[in-house]
């Protein structure tokens, strides 16, 4: 079930059970890091849902905080549906690229298919802030160089007090 706020025309936020959602426990991880959740294909919603059950049963990561479901427009190529995003706050001792290349799989799991640039998908996860390190590789970087300007990421991000 899930509670609708209308934010204006174009933006619309989710609440449910586990949007947002704190963590009470503490974790043994050593890092920790702040994922962009998205995508537009399918049941998105419930997509997200059961992405932390699988998180939550990896012993790799621990669920640290959760943002409530922005619902934005595309940019990019925009001749696709809205896309949803929240953002994830999680504790890792894996490294900057052992995690992404978690998180890559984690994608490919959940039926993401890339073919290009800005296209729909299933699931899209990105690291956003990775324990405040920056990071400039071919592969990885870090702070996300485009965070600032979507509205996507920064509306959720404002609400893990980040």
């Amino acid at each position: 079930m899930y509670r609708k706020r209308k934010i204006n025309k174009r933006l619309t936020s989710f609440y449910s059970l586990h949007f947002p959602y704190t963590a009470h426990a503490k974790s043994r991880h050593r890092y920790e890091t702040v994922v962009g959740v998205g995508g537009n294909v399918g049941d998105v919603r419930r997509r997200f849902e059961h992405l932390l059950v699988v998180l939550q049963k990896d012993k790799r990561v621990s669920i640290v905080k959760t943002s409530l479901i922005l619902k934005n427009p595309p940019f990019g190529y925009t001749d696709q549906d809205d896309f949803f995003n929240s953002i994830l706050v999680l504790k890792t001792s894996m490294q900057p690229r052992v995690f992404l290349r978690f998180l890559l799989r984690l994608e490919k799991k959940f039926g993401r298919k890339r073919t290009f640039e800005n296209a729909p998908r299933t699931l899209d996860l990105d690291i956003i802030f990775f324990d405040n390190r920056t990071i400039h590789t071919q592969d990885l970087i870090v702070p996300h160089p485009f965070y600032a300007q979507r509205e996507s990421v920064m509306i959720p991000l404002s609400g893990v007090g980040r």
